[in-house]
């Protein structure tokens, strides 16, 4: 813990690390939106990038916490939503992944994450992964304790254009263990004529994500990742029209 505290980013992480709304929801679902927040303290200068590049998807999932937070609304559900950008460090990966804290994300480099000294990451890891995901273990861990059904799924969205590759999928869903609640979404999504694909446009890997095979898959839970193309949630109605597609079916 020591090498945490000679940290030069010590004492900038002044904001809370999360946001926890309908915490005593008695909804089994419990929704995660780890890459909610594009902030990133100013004392940080964007990490070292410009601001058009900062407000781009590798530093937050566009849209994501609006379509999370109408979908907890919808159901009364619990949210559990992360206040910092995911270029500070990346709560759906384990800590210790190449890209928890990446030097590069897609075709940006990362000035700011570059050559980072142990404490530094360390510091981050710390300040701004354990009490996200400690959050969340305890929210599961309480209701399990009382008897309660648990489903735990995250909400997400991703670019139209990956390293220049147009995507004319609308809506993905991620799963490994949870094949019969996912295969539920796609049917339920796949009535509506969305382009829509299980384990598309990512597959869930339990050596680099965090959400479905560590809170989700290795307690026995139901637990999926919803992605949704981020130029599909640029307006409040089409929000509300996702949220209605999916809140049914989650």
């Amino acid at each position: 813990m020591h090498a945490c505290t000679e940290s030069a980013e010590l004492g900038l992480y002044t904001r809370p690390v999360y946001h926890l709304s309908r915490e005593d929801s008695t909804n089994p679902l419990i929704l995660v939106c780890d890459h909610a927040s594009r902030y990133i303290p100013e004392a940080l200068d964007n990490l070292g990038l410009d601001d058009t590049a900062a407000g781009e998807h590798i530093a937050w999932d566009i849209g994501a916490l609006q379509l999370a937070e109408q979908l907890a609304e919808k159901l009364g559900a619990t949210l559990l939503s992360a206040n910092y950008s995911r270029l500070l460090i990346d709560l759906n990966r384990p800590r210790h992944a190449p890209d928890s804290i990446p030097a590069q994300s897609e075709i940006y480099q990362i000035p700011g994450n570059r050559e980072l000294d142990e404490a530094t990451r360390e510091y981050r890891r710390q300040t701004l992964f354990k009490p996200f995901h400690a959050r969340l273990q305890t929210l599961i861990d309480e209701r399990l304790a009382k008897g309660q059904a648990v489903r735990v799924v995250g909400i997400h969205s991703f670019t139209p254009v990956y390293y220049g590759q147009p995507r004319t999928l609308e809506i993905g869903v991620l799963f490994v263990h949870a094949k019969a609640y996912a295969q539920r979404l796609l049917n339920g999504l796949d009535e509506h004529s969305l382009q829509v694909a299980g384990n598309q446009p990512y597959k869930i890997d339990p050596l680099g994500d965090m959400t479905v095979p560590v809170h989700g898959d290795a307690r026995g839970l139901d637990s999926v990742l919803v992605e949704v193309r981020n130029d599909l949630l640029r307006s409040p109605q089409a929000v509300s029209l996702w949220a209605g597609y999916l809140a049914p079916l989650l």
